[in-house]
């Protein structure tokens, strides 16, 4: 409950068509202003995926490789962009010289392994979903529990998919944003 009630909160400070994320007392991904729900659901769903990720044994291993010196900031955008794994070349010369033995690096593999134990984490939107699609997206980021207004034609669609997948929602009757 205290997550949804958070996510639903942050809400209030984000442009229409918004979808927030919560685990454990904490927003962890927020996607705002997008021209559709299934958009916004990614962004907030990929900033939950690297707020875990940070967490993983060899995210968590990296504190220990940094050189001494090393600001806070600057192992905290290390962590992220290991756990993001886009780097260019000169990226990752300059990344490698943050630390006093060279990490290993996380697979793929290890990624989804990892985020597919995640089931818990709380979803607010700022509008009804429109379609299922919303929650099929939603399920690929370990969302369990969603709030909502509802007021959609296809709310007996997007309710069977909450079933489908095991998520429990909960349907306010007031949508978050005027326009």
């Amino acid at each position: 409950k205290q997550d949804l009630i958070l996510a639903t909160i942050t809400l209030k400070y984000t442009p229409s068509n918004s979808i927030s994320i919560a685990n454990k007392g904490m927003v962890i991904g927020v996607g705002a202003g997008q021209q559709n729900r299934v958009d916004c659901i990614k962004l907030a769903g990929n900033k939950s995926r690297v707020y875990h990720l940070r967490s993983h044994p060899k995210s968590l291993k990296l504190l220990e490789l940094f050189k001494p010196g090393v600001k806070r900031q600057d192992k905290v955008n290390a962590t992220i962009k290991y756990v993001n794994g886009d780097f260019s070349n000169t990226e990752y010369m300059d990344w490698l010289n943050l630390f006093s033995t060279k990490p290993e690096m996380l697979t793929e593999e290890e990624k989804m392994s990892y985020l597919n134990d995640i089931d818990d984490n709380s979803l607010s939107s700022d509008a009804f979903f429109p379609f299922r699609d919303n929650i099929d997206t939603a399920s690929k980021y370990g969302v369990k529990y969603l709030i909502q207004p509802g007021g959609s034609i296809q709310d007996e669609n997007v309710n069977n998919a909450c079933n489908e997948y095991g998520m429990s929602m909960i349907i306010t009757g007031k949508r978050m944003f005027l326009h």
